[in-house]
């Protein structure tokens, strides 16, 4: 009879093939049994090199074991899952920290696997729990004198004070939700104002095609970058005019205008040479007023709050711009200003994510947004007829209930488990 190893003690031994008995490699094994190992059930781990012909040989060796088959992807999550040892919020923060791509989304990942989220949506689920069974209770004994008076109030008054802090979850500007997809930012500006040379800057690659040829952009141009731990999904975009009749390029300024719209952030690339022309041409105006006549021209609205005047190179001696952190000078050409560009778009970032915290986890998921948001209403249907039919308000109540059972876990279904699992890979 075979002897088990100490639990979670890594052994170095032998591994061989079941059935030939020959060797296949030299590894370390480590022994999980249940209810303490990450799926809650027995577990063991083969540690071995990671040639492809060591890994093939060893599936190969357990397949030829009856009763043993390969996981489906996200398998032993979905058994931890099953088992107790997560909830649906932390087993999505397991799905984004096996995705995530730059430190701030590490951060926001981790912690929800630490149950920052479902601690919070547990919280609440106890007050909810406390208030139906509250509720419930004054409808079985209102007619005699065994409750205490005043409990419908005091119901209320929690009603109340939960509704508050929901509604200030949501009202986060979907700084959770940012972070985890990347913040949407588009490049827009007239035809050949440095658009696709400024891309090229921020990514430190050729990535668009540059050339002194007004319209070389037909289609939108997409890069993720890593700004400081954030990530930012930019986009390079067709310039903007209307006195163009080539239907590619009316095709691409249309594709601009809806990645505008559905745009996080803008960065609005100006001509410093156009600038100072129009200047000359217009007598005691000045930055503000240009910006609003650049935009006009361009058919945006007056929203947009990140400006750069490229080709500073240009016209230095005649451009008299005070830079911020709304307005950026540079020379693409030169790669100067550059880094003030990135600074101001770190800062924009920083705000638009915010800083990931256990004690205030953001949400990150679109299914997170909509359940709170079903909670909030059922809420709020609650207090319209709180002190007319306790039967109704201990419905709405249930009701609610279920909507932050759905979040962790408590209430679900296989359908919605399969969407949340679609996206895991084999072996987690």
């Amino acid at each position: 009879m075979s002897i088990l190893p100490q639990p979670r003690t890594a052994i170095l031994r032998s591994i061989k093939h079941p059935i030939s008995k020959e060797i296949l490699d030299k590894g370390l094994i480590l022994w999980f049994p249940g209810p303490q190992s990450f799926t809650g059930e027995d577990c063991c781990e083969f540690h071995v090199h990671g040639g492809i012909a060591v890994v093939n040989s060893i599936l190969d060796a357990l397949s030829s074991i009856s009763k043993l088959r390969l996981a489906e992807p996200g398998e032993f999550t979905r058994r931890a899952f099953y088992n107790g040892k997560l909830d649906l919020t932390e087993v999505e923060g397991l799905a984004d920290l096996l995705q995530a791509e730059t430190e701030i989304q590490r951060k926001q990942a981790f912690l929800q696997t630490q149950g920052a989220l479902s601690k919070l949506y547990n919280k609440w689920r106890k007050v909810l729990l406390k208030s139906v069974a509250h509720v419930e209770a004054h409808i079985d004994f209102e007619e005699t004198e065994t409750i205490d008076e005043g409990v419908l109030d005091s119901v209320i008054e929690e009603v109340i004070k939960l509704k508050q802090e929901i509604q200030q979850h949501l009202n986060d500007g979907r700084k959770g939700e940012l972070l985890r997809t990347g913040v949407k930012t588009v490049i827009l500006g007239e035809p050949n104002v440095g658009k696709s040379s400024l891309l090229n800057l921020l990514c430190k690659k050729p990535a668009a095609i540059v050339t002194p040829i007004e319209g070389t952009t037909r289609d939108i141009l997409e890069v993720t970058l890593n700004i400081d731990g954030y990530p930012l999904v930019l986009a390079d975009t067709a310039g903007l005019r209307s006195d163009t009749d080539d239907v590619i390029e009316k095709e691409g300024i249309s594709r601009a205008m809806q990645s505008y719209e559905a745009a996080d952030l803008i960065i609005l690339v100006i001509d410093s040479q156009k600038y100072v022309q129009w200047l000359n041409a217009n007598a005691n105006s000045n930055v503000v007023d240009y910006l609003k006549y650049y935009i006009k021209i361009l058919a945006l609205n007056d929203l947009i709050k990140s400006m750069v005047f490229n080709k500073l190179d240009l016209v230095k001696s005649e451009l008299k711009l005070e830079c911020s952190q709304e307005v950026t000078c540079l020379s693409c050409k030169y790669e100067e200003g550059v880094s003030n560009l990135v600074e101001n778009v770190k800062n924009k970032l920083k705000i638009l994510c915010g800083e990931p915290s256990a004690e205030h986890p953001s949400m990150n998921q679109a299914r997170h947004r909509q359940h709170l948001s079903n909670c909030l209403e059922c809420l709020n249907l609650f207090l319209k007829d709180s002190g007319s039919d306790t039967v109704l308000m201990a419905e709405y109540l249930r009701k609610s209930l279920k909507h932050l059972g759905y979040l962790v876990g408590v209430t679900t279904t296989e359908q919605l488990l399969d969407v949340i699992f679609k996206d895991f890979c084999i072996g987690k």
